[in-house]
């Protein structure tokens, strides 16, 4: 209970100063929808449907997104000279990866909501009985991509490229749960057997405890000079 109750705690810090400054929302919205323009107008140029190119474009802005709000996810603290004062709470490291990559992933679950939604639009794809397993394999999805990105911007925060260095880590990382997001997402816009999300769905879910437990056992040696 005292460990969730500091989890809460960091999640909670981090909503509120997402609140009031909208700026990792706000940038992740930004890029994503731009990314999904431009793929829209290289995708007209195609003869038929748009709708089987929308599950690898949706995953292509929202990993691209997710990214830039993953450089973001330690930037305030390591700019206002907090993140020592961050890492002197009495709580394990672990609590604060966690509190972190809870936060991130509804920061990034938000954006999704957005650029799904201009997604459609762009794409002439209707949706709405489809939207709880998009829901699903979105929670999934950014659940993986969080539990290693956190990780990684961790990594990466005391260095002076991490714009660079983040997506040269996480990208072949998390290449496992991409691939399989965008196998769910093509199942679920095909209108096809449900049935069929077993697999990716498993393997995004197993990905996400794997590296989850890994990442939270490893993150109190991450953050130090």
């Amino acid at each position: 209970m005292r460990n969730a109750a500091k989890i809460w705690a960091i999640f909670r810090k981090d909503l509120l100063v997402e609140l009031r400054t909208k700026s990792a929302v706000n940038s992740m919205l930004f890029f994503g929808v731009v990314t999904l323009l431009v793929l829209n107008f290289a995708f007209r140029s195609l003869e038929g449907s748009l709708r089987p190119a929308l599950p690898g474009v949706l995953w292509a802005a929202f990993s691209f997104a997710g990214a830039l709000g993953l450089n973001r996810m330690f930037a305030a603290e390591k700019e206002n000279s907090c993140l020592q004062g961050l890492l002197m709470t009495p709580a394990d490291r672990g609590v604060l990866y966690l509190g972190k990559m809870l936060a991130g992933s509804v920061f990034m679950l938000a954006a999704e909501a957005v650029i799904s939604a201009f997604g459609m639009i762009f794409f002439n794809v209707t949706v709405w009985r489809e939207i709880p397993w998009l829901a699903l394999t979105f929670l999934v999805g950014t659940l993986g991509f969080m539990a290693v990105g956190t990780l990684l911007a961790a990594v990466a925060v005391n260095t002076k490229l991490r714009e660079v260095l983040l997506p040269l880590l996480l990208f072949p990382v998390i290449l496992p749960v991409l691939v399989n997001a965008v196998e769910a997402t093509g199942i679920i816009l095909d209108g096809g057997d449900y049935g069929g999300l077993k697999l990716p769905l498993s393997v995004m879910a197993a990905f996400t405890l794997v590296f989850g437990v890994v990442s939270c056992l490893l993150f109190e040696y991450v953050l130090d000079d």
